[in-house]
């Protein structure tokens, strides 16, 4: 029985800084969110899918303290392109150039979790039929970044609203979007009201992530916690980061207390490029310093 089983792609990223700078490096929600997860003293397992003759899961996980990688062979695997165009890196342009076959309830191994982790990359990855199997299983964490996010015939990536969201949102316990995604999903730009709107359709619990702030919403109140980095140079991963600290962390703890850990764990991860490899005592002392 594992704590968290996080599910989807990684990636082979091209990233282009906003002073020209380029790296090319392994990214994805699975990734950022399965050394995090691992890192802070979690029972983790991935499943990662893609062809492994091109990107290695073993091998992108071999600093990590993640228990168990379950990877799951494709004929396809996913390239992105990142532009970004600002020092924040808040305004960019993604480009997926290459991406996997869709996650079928068969790619489930034959193993337990307590929280199922979605975190795909574009609409398509998980059918529904494939939320329903995790659903059968155990509580789902959704990024509902791959509901909403299509792919252009260029590449580009568009966001646009999740036409079955009704229909699924009650099958999630935990469900993250970010301002923007929140917005195209309800209707409003006022992320309190997003955020009891889509735990009136379902959600149990609701993650909103901003550049400033992360804000859970049960249905009955809203929780916030700032973020406090003191530098902006590992901002890729942001959203992941907050996501599997929370999910993590909501296992033994309040939402309050969750959220604010979370909050600390990515402040801190953005400090440095690339997903979080520090300890859980590093992300206490961290609240001890800029949040008490």
């Amino acid at each position: 029985m594992f704590d968290t089983m996080i599910i989807g792609q990684i990636t082979l990223d091209h990233n282009i800084d906003y002073d020209g700078r380029e790296e090319f490096i392994n990214g994805g929600a699975v990734t950022f969110s399965g050394y995090a997860a691992a890192a802070i003293g979690h029972s983790v397992a991935v499943v990662p899918k893609g062809d492994v003759k091109v990107i290695d899961p073993d091998k992108v996980f071999s600093q990590s303290r993640v228990e168990r990688v379950f990877a799951v062979d494709s004929d396809t695997y996913t390239e992105m392109q990142n532009t970004y165009f600002t020092a924040d890196r808040e305004r960019r342009r993604c480009l997926n150039t290459k991406g996997i076959e869709p996650y079928q309830p068969s790619d489930l191994p034959d193993a337990d979790a307590k929280i199922y982790h979605l975190g795909g990359l574009v609409a398509g990855d998980f059918p529904g039929a494939f939320v329903k199997a995790c659903a059968a299983r155990g509580d789902v964490g959704l990024d509902v970044q791959g509901m909403m996010r299509f792919r252009n015939d260029d590449g580009t990536l568009q966001l646009r609203d999740w036409p079955e969201k009704k229909e699924y949102l009650p099958l999630i316990r935990y469900l993250k979007t970010d301002a923007a995604e929140a917005e195209i999903l309800t209707g409003t730009d006022d992320r309190e009201k997003a955020a009891f709107l889509l735990c009136e359709w379902g959600a149990k619990e609701v993650l909103i992530t901003h550049n400033t702030e992360a804000l859970v919403c049960d249905g009955k109140r809203i929780y916030r916690s700032p973020l406090r980095p003191r530098n902006l140079t590992g901002r890729t991963g942001r959203g992941d980061t907050t996501f599997a600290g929370y999910l993590c962390e909501r296992l033994d703890h309040d939402i309050p207390t969750a959220l604010e850990f979370a909050a600390a764990l990515v402040s801190l991860k953005m400090e440095t490029p690339g997903p979080f490899k520090g300890t859980r005592q590093d992300v206490l002392d961290y609240i001890e310093r800029f949040y008490r």
